[in-house]
């Protein structure tokens, strides 16, 4: 696809914000309009009712339902218990006008740290048309906006075959620069996503950061949820949990924020949320929780000397420094079993040409300044993934873009102990042979999957710098191939946790960005003809600058086209 193509498909709002230079990339203008929008509404719930319990509606965001062509989830969150939450829905295509009420269910949890009750609310919209757009209003008793209550639109997912675009970035952060790691870019970002227009947006982890601010965790998921608001509100925004979605003394695995904010559909297991699949039109959509396999243990951590001490109201004693959120093999081996099922189904479904699998942590980075790879997800979901013909796999937690090519299978024993420097087994991920040229743009995804890099939403501190071998020039990997658990330090009384273990020839990296950590992926899928191929073309776009200053600048790096031949 050429640049200029791919341009003319990226629409403006309303507004007339998005922009094409001549120099071939998008110039996002317009945008602080949308972006205060949030902050405004903030503030006045904050103040209103004269210090009555305020129901204001805020950080409102969208989520699929088990079936997106006919269930979508509005959910938010209020400063203080709501009276009869609710939602009013009625469609703006064609016939579906009439206008019901659905009643919101409230979710609430006590943070562990600080002691605030946080208070969200979700509704379910069921019964929905495939492919319509609808209108709705989110409001309660207590309201200070009931009269000009909260008003957005969506559209739910088209029936059978047929094109749609989605996004994709992980690591979004908040804009407000009071917290740790996060950046004004994070606001920019949200709006990138507007500007292309997707039927959704693929959010892979690392939301807002908020277990590095302990003490603050409410406020910071307030500033993310508010920010994200001016596109999650006009179009599902589908998460994954990262490792800063782990949070101490925050109910199991320390999810107990993330899991308030979203529902997600239903994995019909005893770990509802955690991860989840989707269909939209013959591509699957799987998400993974994959803190449950891997090694490094990058969550939250108290490096000392101090403890972390909650408030008196939590009941909670204090957590001393070398205490970490390892929760490597929470399941038990049950998400992996349920992703078996789920890929196997997959396999022999006529409707499914697609399985796009969406996780926060990597099997193949190159990083050098972020984690890099990690052991645990090759061993326990990558066989799985080559058996079942998985094609594409969307992370984040490395702040850059890379891409692989296609691979299938490893290598054994081709890793370096960087301690002893004798050989390891890092599963080396075998690239297909076939797929390795110079400038390949096009990739038949039957053959093996690729992994993408999409770490570079709001949040890149610092730039990522890749790993070279110094004597072969080859792009170098660096592994976690076993758990890396906080160890003293060498000043008393703290702790420090240990970089990767292990290092290999990357020997299957395709791409990668040196010029700057933000970007975002936008995803076209053409379902082809019967009897034909069916394609899913990639183009991802970079913020150059961004990582000295924001800015709304986002120009195209690469276009890449996945393809293969239609089922059904």
């Amino acid at each position: 696809m050429s640049n200029r193509k791919t341009i003319k498909a990226t629409p403006a709002d309303e507004h007339g914000a998005s922009i094409v230079s001549r120099r071939g990339f998008l110039k996002f203008a317009g945008a602080s309009s949308l972006a205060t929008a949030a902050g405004a509404l903030s503030s006045t719930a904050r103040g209103a009712n004269g210090g009555a319990p305020d129901g204001t509606p805020e950080q409102i965001h969208l989520t699929w339902g088990n079936d997106p062509t006919s269930e979508v989830t509005v959910s938010w969150s209020s400063p203080a218990a709501a009276a009869n939450p609710q939602v009013r829905v009625s469609g703006i295509d064609g016939s579906a006008r009439e206008r019901h009420t659905v009643h919101a269910v409230q979710s609430t949890y006590t943070d562990g740290i600080n002691g605030e009750v946080v208070f969200n609310y979700h509704a379910r919209l069921r019964g929905l048309k495939a492919g319509t757009n609808y209108q709705y209003e989110v409001t309660a008793d207590n309201d200070s906006n009931a009269s000009q209550p909260f008003t957005a639109s969506f559209r739910t997912a088209p029936h059978g075959r047929a094109p749609f675009r989605w996004t994709s970035y992980g690591d979004l952060a908040t804009p407000n620069t009071n917290w740790v790691l996060s950046s004004p870019q994070s606001r920019f970002a949200v709006q990138a996503v507007e500007r292309f227009q997707p039927l959704f947006h693929l959010l892979n982890g690392d939301l807002c950061y908020a277990n590095l601010n302990p003490t603050q965790q409410p406020e910071v998921w307030r500033d993310f949820g508010n920010n994200a608001q001016t596109s999650a509100s006009q179009r599902p925004w589908m998460p994954c949990p990262g490792n800063h979605e782990l949070e101490f003394n925050n109910g199991e695995q320390g999810l107990a924020s993330y899991l308030s904010r979203y529902t997600l559909p239903d994995n019909h297991t005893r770990f509802p949320g955690r991860w989840y699949s989707f269909r939209v039109g013959s591509v699957l959509f799987v998400s993974l929780d994959a803190d449950d396999v891997v090694y490094q243990d990058a969550a939250a951590f108290v490096a000392g000397p101090a403890p972390l001490t909650p408030v008196a109201s939590t009941g909670h004693a204090p957590i001393p420094p070398g205490t970490s959120l390892y929760v490597r093999g929470y399941s038990n081996g049950e998400q992996t079993r349920w992703l078996e099922n789920v890929l196997q189904r997959a396999a022999h479904d006529e409707d499914v040409d697609w399985i796009i699998v969406q996780m926060h942590q990597d099997a193949l980075s190159s990083s050098k300044t972020g984690n890099g790879s990690d052991k645990g997800i090759r061993e326990a979901w990558l066989p799985l993934f080559d058996r079942y013909g998985v094609d594409l796999v969307l992370c984040g937690h490395d702040h850059d873009y890379e891409r692989s090519y296609p691979v299938r299978g490893c290598n054994h024993n081709k890793g370096t102990d960087i301690a002893t420097g004798r050989p390891v087994d890092t599963l080396q991920p075998k690239p297909v042979m076939s797929a390795v040229s110079a400038g390949a743009s096009t990739f038949d995804t039957s053959h093996g999957t690729i992994h993408l890099i999409l770490g570079g939403g709001g949040t890149s501190a610092p730039l990522d710098v890749y790993g070279v071998d110094a004597g072969t020039g080859l792009p170098q990997a660096r592994i976690f191939t076993k758990p890396n658990r906080p160890v003293p330090s060498t000043t008393a009384g703290t702790f420090v946790r240990a970089n990767a273990d292990a290092v290999e020839d990357a020997i299957w990296s395709a791409q990668r960005d040196t010029g700057t950590g933000y970007g975002i992926a936008v995803f076209d899928y053409d379902p082809g003809q019967r009897g034909g191929e069916t394609t899913i073309t990639m183009n991802y776009y970079h913020a150059p600058g961004a990582d000295q200053t924001p800015t709304s600048d986002y120009e195209l790096f690469e276009t890449i086209e996945l393809k293969k031949k239609r089922r059904g």
